[in-house]
């Protein structure tokens, strides 16, 4: 399958005495277990517990890497900045121009115009908890379209700012961030840590990352999924007749094990829970708030 070049995204570099105890403090990610070769989800959040940024985030020499949407990156760079204050640390923006991802056979590394293995990529770890192996790598070394890896995204239950929820609207929880890697509960305090603490403690994240199929092609991004009429979820993005949603999980199994049409618009659809998250859905009322 061929590198992807994913032209919408991009880079800060992190460097200094400090960056790693400077980020470990404020970002949702355990960044010191961090292994060389890894890339994890993180985020900024609110006082309020919700997204404010999400990025991938690796070790990059003495430093760390931070890869977002290319219309993120000011606003972030902004936001760490403030932070800052006299903290020994350098935040730089970087100069290449979007991100290549390649996976299956070209997952050893993308390869260069004259098919020379690059080996400088880093593997993402929320398509390896999926069991893909997938590489990202800065820059453009690829010219694949990028409907594959929306693709891939979808079927993965692999979530993306913008296309399948909205910064300031989601928890950490909503978009399986408690499940891929990107949040931490056992390092100690970091912006909104208190909040998704208490979510994590007492069980009450009810919104999760489906995967929706029909048997026709899915309405548009955006599109309520309704049963009997209430609202249960949103559809985000779509690839034909699949796509992904973030619901309520405890109302879409109550719908399910009561045999209620769960609809897109006007679409009746199915709705899945990632393998790889472990989840189920809720049938009753009581087994959603166990």
């Amino acid at each position: 399958m061929p590198a992807v070049f994913l032209k919408d995204r991009s880079l800060l570099s992190i460097s200094g005495a400090e960056a790693q105890s400077f980020l470990q403090n404020l970002i949702t990610t355990d960044i010191i277990s961090l292994e060389a070769d890894e890339a994890r989800p993180g985020a900024l959040l609110t006082p309020q517990g919700k997204i404010l940024f999400d990025f991938m985030i690796w070790q990059e020499g003495d430093g760390y890497a931070i890869e977002t949407d290319a219309g993120q990156r000011d606003g972030l760079l902004k936001r760490l900045t403030m932070y800052k204050l006299r903290a020994a640390v350098t935040l730089t923006p970087r100069t290449e121009d979007g991100v290549t991802v390649s996976w299956d056979e070209d997952a050893d590394g993308v390869r260069d115009s004259r098919g020379v293995r690059d080996s400088q990529g880093v593997r993402d770890s929320r398509f390896a908890k999926a069991g893909v192996a997938l590489i990202r790598q800065p820059g453009k070394h690829g010219d694949g379209e990028e409907l594959l890896y929306d693709a891939l995204r979808i079927t993965h239950g692999i979530v993306t700012s913008g296309s399948d929820f909205a910064l300031q609207d989601a928890f950490p929880h909503d978009v399986l961030m408690d499940f891929n890697g990107g949040l931490s509960f056992r390092k100690g305090c970091y912006v909104g840590q208190e909040v998704v603490s208490r979510m994590q403690h007492r069980g009450t994240a009810r919104r999760r990352v489906v995967t929706v199929s029909a048997a026709t092609a899915l309405p548009e991004t955006g599109t309520e999924i309704s049963a009997a009429g209430k609202p249960v979820g949103t559809l985000g993005s779509v690839e034909g007749d699949h796509g992904l949603a973030i619901v309520r999980i405890d109302r879409a199994g109550a719908a399910m094990a009561a045999g209620t049409p769960l609809l897109a618009g006007q679409t009746p659809v199915s709705l899945v829970l990632p393998q790889w998250s472990g989840l189920v859905f809720p049938t009753s009322a009581d087994e959603a708030s166990a």
